[in-house]
């Protein structure tokens, strides 16, 4: 019987889960973890690993290792985030012929969402082993400020990836539901989600199991890249007036 999960595609990490006896279960993938760091990398001999493997290749073979890509989901390469953004990583970027970002891995260029289809295509994998079922759904979450290029960019991923995508629910709501699911009585509920490249809040209504959002905010520059590179820049400034360089 095939199965649908759902999908938290992070800018760090991702996760998967499915319900099991009416719970949200979180699906370990296949080297018993809850989190999957949302890394590619391509060995010196050509090896593509995605994952825990692909994250060590961070330090001996940064230009090849490709991570933080959901901030390139949905955008065009003259973007100024972007602009910004691409002075920040090691791997090698360009515009491709629409315009839209490409990213270098290897000796092949990919574009945000075939580089996140590799990510999705483990945790489908992983998921399909842990549940002994096909995995041929999903719904998948994204910032709740993702604009209609990056919604859409997500969705393209999940097709890639072999995934028929149900839907793409904000994150926010995503917890808010999980949350509501055994709540009977009436509540307002703000749901914050701080993670490695974004931040975003909502304050949603929660009445008989229904949510209603009511308003959201976020901040795409306000995660943990962000303060890595904060405490970077401080060092180096640092280190540059003991040194008098």
């Amino acid at each position: 019987m095939a199965r649908t999960i759902g999908i938290d595609l992070g800018t760090t990490n991702s996760v998967m889960a499915t319900i099991e006896g009416g719970e949200p279960v979180v699906i370990p993938n296949a080297e018993g973890e809850r989190l999957t760091p949302s890394v590619v990398a391509v060995t010196g001999n050509g090896e593509r690993l995605v994952g825990r493997f692909a994250r060590r290749q961070a330090i001996t073979n940064p230009e090849n290792t490709v991570f933080s890509v959901k901030r390139f989901m949905g955008r065009k390469f003259s973007d100024p985030d972007v602009q910004r953004d691409k002075e920040l990583v090691p791997y090698q970027m360009k515009a491709a012929a629409n315009g839209d970002v490409q990213v270098k891995i290897g000796d092949r260029w990919y574009s945000p969402q075939e580089v996140s289809a590799m990510i999705l295509q483990k945790l489908k994998a992983d998921a399909e082993a842990y549940l002994g079922d096909k995995v041929d759904k999903a719904v998948i979450t994204v910032p709740a400020y993702f604009d209609n290029a990056q919604r859409d960019a997500t969705k393209d991923a999940g097709r890639i990836a072999g995934l028929d995508v149900q839907r793409i629910i904000n994150e926010p709501t995503a917890s808010a539901l999980a949350y509501g699911l055994e709540k009977k009585g009436d509540e307002k509920v703000a749901v914050y989600d701080l993670g490695g490249g974004t931040y975003d809040i909502s304050i949603l209504d929660l009445s008989e199991g229904v949510f209603q959002v009511l308003s959201t905010n976020g901040d795409t520059h306000l995660g943990g890249d962000d303060f890595d590179q904060i405490i970077i820049d401080f060092l180096a400034d640092e280190f540059k007036k003991q040194e008098g360089i």
